[in-house]
């Protein structure tokens, strides 16, 4: 017997994504429910070669469902998780409500697997940001091998990772500058066809923006106290998929070709790195995978113990939905939850 799985939030981007890999990767699930706001009330979801109605979060009755799969923005999770947790089912939530709770783990399968045990003390787990969700996954077999000092990221985030919106938002400036019609922004402060925006989420009194401070706060909390990290974050005219420069700086020597042999045997990750033209992997090619793309390692002759990297992912998968469902994977396969169907 299996469990009983709720996804909230089903209708948008990730909530899709979500019901998707739970298909994908049959997850031992007896029961999936969609669930959103009321007003997406019968709706219909895709879940494998089935179609789910949605049902309204605000009636439903979680005593007897066993793992909630929360995408459905902060407000909403600051509203309803403790009272889903509290009815005994683990809230496996995608917003930055509960990142930096103490009380709440902040895990990504691949690289702290082991802290989930502290989800008992609200039955919340916390999924990272998206951006550091794929950072990590590769700098940790790098600092297991050489302990990472400083890391110095520039991101160049797809607008997938700004919801449905802003892919919207995106198709329609792009169509009517090839018309020739007006281009207004609404979702983003400036025009974001043919542009860059150098800002992802609100600016903060020392100059950086919420997002830049998320991937130091969360990178030190999922990976070490100890490491210094600092972010450039940018939106750039991409649907999906988020792209990195990382510059690691490592207190032991470590080369880029001893870089590029442990990340080769880490888990997560594909390695695509010839030094020719196409030789590296790209938004493009990373949409739609699992994995977390490394290319374009080389060292840096300026700082001693230095590596050079790019980074890239699929936001929608990696970096929120595939590791949301990766840790529900854990909890099954640790047996640190028993499906409440099979209690009874």
């Amino acid at each position: 017997m299996g469990y009983k799985v709720a996804v909230v939030g089903a209708t948008g981007n990730v909530g899709r994504e979500i019901l998707s890999i739970l298909a994908e990767r049959g997850f031992p699930a007896d029961e999936v429910v969609a669930l959103a706001s009321r007003r997406s009330q019968g709706v219909e979801v895709s879940f494998g070669d089935k179609t789910l109605k949605v049902k309204a979060l605000e009636t439903y009755d979680f005593s007897d469902t066993d793992i909630c799969l929360m995408s459905a923005g902060g407000a909403v999770s600051k509203e309803w998780s403790p009272k889903i947790g509290a009815q005994g089912c683990v809230v496996i939530d995608n917003s930055s409500q509960w990142r930096m709770d103490p009380d709440v783990p902040l895990i990504v399968p691949e690289v702290n697997a082991d802290a989930i045990v502290g989800f008992t003390k609200k039955n919340i787990i916390a999924n990272p940001n998206c951006s550091t969700a794929q950072l990590v996954v590769a700098l940790k077999p790098l600092h297991d091998a050489a302990t990472i000092k400083r890391v110095v990221v520039s991101t160049y985030q797809s607008v997938s990772g700004a919801g449905k919106d802003a892919m919207d938002e995106l198709f329609t400036q792009t169509r009517a500058i090839f018309v020739s019609d007006p281009v207004e922004p609404k979702k983003f402060p400036k025009r974001i066809a043919f542009n860059l925006i150098p800002q992802i989420d609100v600016f903060l009194d020392d100059g950086s923006t919420k997002e830049e401070w998320k991937m130091v706060a969360e990178t030190k909390k999922i990976l070490d106290p100890k490491i210094k990290l600092t972010a450039t974050c940018v939106r750039v005219p991409v649907f999906i998929s988020h792209s990195e420069s990382v510059n690691v700086e490592f207190e032991k020597e470590l080369s880029a070709e001893d870089a590029r042999k442990i990340l080769r045997e880490a888990p997560g990750i594909l390695v695509i790195d010839t030094r020719e033209p196409g030789g590296y992997a790209t938004p493009h090619e990373a949409a739609g995978e699992d994995a977390t793309f490394i290319s374009r390692l080389r060292d840096d002759p300026t700082v001693d113990n230095a590596i050079n990297f790019w980074c890239v992912s699929d936001n929608l998968r990696k970096g929120a939905a595939l590791n949301a469902v990766q840790i529900a994977e854990v909890l099954v396969n640790r047996k640190l939850i028993t499906a409440r169907s099979k209690a009874a």
